[in-house]
């Protein structure tokens, strides 16, 4: 069957991005369905973080397109606000207010940006803190938690927004392996549940267990796609992402 437009929550076009003159990503393209998992993998320096932070505007592409449910994210204008509030995103360094407890932080955008009540935000913010197991730490501040605790309650205040995708940009690679564990268990809860996700990572038992697709970028380029059955399994191909995975001793598992 022939595969339409309409058949894609969020498509990226032929993404462009120069920085004097590093030239970050040289046209990228993909397509993501609605509950796919997109993992990115590649090596540091490629333009992987560069282009999460352009579907989303952080940063500005110098050309290329994005769509969410065939609405155009560039050049949006005044709108970059609501779809900011529909593609969520983690970073690898938290941001939490230092000065807000857990469930403030979650709360805020709840009330300033959506309008809710504080009654009604506290209640959302209480049962995302749920959701990632963070409930009992609502009222601890940032300083109080550990790493993986805050990156939860940063994933509680992405989800909050009731995002259709979260972009998750290196969310563990700030955490020793006990933390990055917890962190993960909650992206693998939420990708079992049918959150529309695109995560840039090195965690190979992550994309093994969870990845619809795994995308190997480099030198600002998608050099290959293919599933985890196809890059982990006995079959050719995939050489570069094999070579890639062999560097950073991660075949087999988390």
């Amino acid at each position: 069957m022939s595969e339409n437009k309409t058949d894609y929550i969020l498509r990226v076009e032929d993404i462009h991005k120069t920085y004097g003159d590093a030239e970050v990503l040289k046209g990228v393209s993909f397509n993501v369905r609605k509950g796919d998992t997109i993992v990115f993998i590649g090596p540091s320096g490629t333009g992987k973080s560069t282009l999460l932070r352009c579907i989303n505007q952080l940063t500005v592409p110098d050309s290329g397109r994005v769509w969410l449910h065939d609405e155009e994210v560039t050049n949006s204008g005044k709108k970059i606000n609501r779809f900011r509030q529909k593609i969520g995103m983690v970073f690898q360094n938290f941001y939490l207010f230092d000065h807000l407890t857990a469930i403030k932080n979650v709360e805020i955008a709840l009330i300033k940006v959506k309008g809710m009540s504080p009654e009604a935000a506290r209640e959302k913010a209480l049962y995302e803190l749920r959701q990632v197991g963070m409930e009992d730490f609502a009222d601890h501040y940032p300083a109080e938690l550990s790493g993986g605790q805050a990156q939860r309650v940063s994933i509680a205040r992405a989800l909050a927004m009731e995002p259709d995708v979260i972009l998750f940009d290196e969310p563990t690679s700030a955490l020793d392996p006990e933390l990055t564990r917890e962190v993960l268990e909650v992206m693998r809860k939420l990708a079992l549940e049918g959150m529309t996700m695109l995560v840039v990572t090195h965690e190979m038992g992550f994309a093994r267990s969870v990845a619809t697709e795994i995308v190997f970028m480099e030198s600002g380029v998608i050099q290959e796609i293919g599933t985890p059955a196809e890059v982990f399994g006995d079959g050719g191909g995939f050489e570069r992402i094999r070579s890639f995975m062999g560097k950073i001793g991660d075949l087999s598992g988390d």
